[in-house]
């Protein structure tokens, strides 16, 4: 059994797993029927959804986004180009249910009575998925679903793959950035948002850049 199937299944498994701990916290009566589902800034609760909802919901999430990423590929005019970092994006599907799961059972234990920093240990995970997305982008190819889609980059293949692999660089040093946010939890919303925020304009940017450069050289050439 290859890679690409050994990750599809465990994500599948931990799909599974998340609607049986549903059914099972749908049985329990010590699960509240108002569940705490959205935290602020402060980890302060500032939002609540039904019992049925709130034990459902992730898992219902988890399942809709496997089955929409195994489906993208089918669908893409380039889908023969998924087969060149098919391991990688097979991966990174792992890697989301994974998160989301994380996520899933720390709703739980929270609602269960169990006090912590949401945000801040919402950090560490984060970063996994932001550092493993960078491995994800410098190994994409040409697609219209996965990696940093913007005009030039989708004209170009020279484009594309220096764009791709600067980018991967940067979105792996937001990953590792965005972990000093559990070590300073009161900036913990910047260490996360303003690596990613300065990285997606550079990469857009850089790509015109890049195209244009080309263009140029073509020309002069």
């Amino acid at each position: 059994m290859n890679k690409n199937k050994i990750f599809q299944i465990a994500a599948w498994g931990i799909i599974i797993v998340s609607f049986m701990i549903a059914f099972a916290l749908q049985k329990s009566p010590c699960f509240p029927e108002k569940v705490a589902s959205h935290w602020n800034l402060n980890g302060q609760v500032d939002g609540y959804l039904s019992r049925f909802w709130g034990i459902f919901l992730m898992p219902i999430v988890s399942l809709a986004m496997f089955i929409l990423f195994l489906f993208l590929p089918k669908i893409d005019p380039l889908k023969e180009n998924y087969k060149e970092f098919e391991t990688y994006y097979n991966g990174f599907i792992l890697i989301l249910t994974l998160f989301l799961f994380y996520l899933y059972l720390l709703t739980i234990l929270w609602n269960y009575g169990l006090r912590f920093d949401m945000g801040r240990l919402m950090i560490p995970a984060l970063g996994v998925l932001f550092f493993y997305s960078g491995f994800l982008v410098e190994k994409a190819k040409t697609n219209w679903f996965v990696g940093i889609r913007t005009p030039w980059t989708l004209n170009s293949q020279i484009v594309w793959d220096k764009t791709h692999k600067t980018g991967g660089k940067l979105f792996k040093a937001c990953g590792l950035i965005s972990v000093f946010g559990f070590l300073f939890p009161k900036y913990a919303f910047y260490f996360v948002t303003i690596p990613v925020a300065i990285a997606s304009i550079f990469v857009f940017v850089y790509s015109y850049w890049l195209y244009r450069q080309n263009s140029l050289e073509s020309k002069t050439g």
